[in-house]
């Protein structure tokens, strides 16, 4: 990522986080979605985490293929909590991933649900955790849904690109993780 990527990927993110709710990344609240990206009962926030980075796109075949993450995930003391990326079985992409800096992993299953809140920015999301490849001790341990929301930027290029062109746009998001509640 290079300084000026940088830099822009940052004013994203104040941007964003001037207009978020104040939810720290302690606060066991849910964010308010709309109810196609809102999670089952049962389930409670144990995680709350800022992104910023890029989704990058490859052409293939006439068209901007799907979206694979490559950002940062920090808490709201700004803190690098964990990396987010994607996940492939050979050359087929299998799902998001966010991998803690204590080792724990969560992978979101595709497809999910989403909601289009804002037309110049990806959608919001709600992905269930795949459990057989989700581990490890830590912030992602147990983890059962994924929310992204409050995303700003991030959508495919408009313009047509060739074959095997790669655009890497910048984008920020809020992750919420939720895990089963015992009460």
């Amino acid at each position: 990522m290079t300084k000026s990527q940088i830099k822009s990927a940052a004013a994203l993110l104040l941007c964003a986080a001037t207009t978020l709710s104040a939810h720290a990344g302690t606060d066991n609240r849910a964010p308010e979605v709309p109810f196609q990206i809102a999670v089952e009962e049962g389930n409670k926030v144990h995680f709350h985490g800022y992104a910023i980075g890029f989704q990058v796109y490859t052409w293939n075949a006439g068209s901007w293929g799907s979206a694979v993450p490559d950002a940062t995930l920090y808490d709201a003391e700004g803190n690098i909590v964990a990396t987010h990326f994607g996940l492939f079985d050979g050359t087929h992409f299998v799902g998001p991933v966010w991998k803690s800096n204590s080792g724990s992993e969560v992978v979101g299953a595709l497809p999910p649900a989403s909601i289009m809140v804002n037309e110049t920015a990806i959608p919001w999301l709600r992905l269930a955790a795949v459990k057989n490849l989700t581990h490890g001790p830590g912030i992602f341990a147990d983890t059962t849904f994924i929310q992204r929301v409050n995303t700003v930027g991030g959508k495919a290029p408009l313009e047509p690109g060739t074959p095997g062109q790669i655009a890497a746009v910048p984008y920020t998001a809020e992750y919420y993780f939720y895990r089963k509640s015992n009460d």
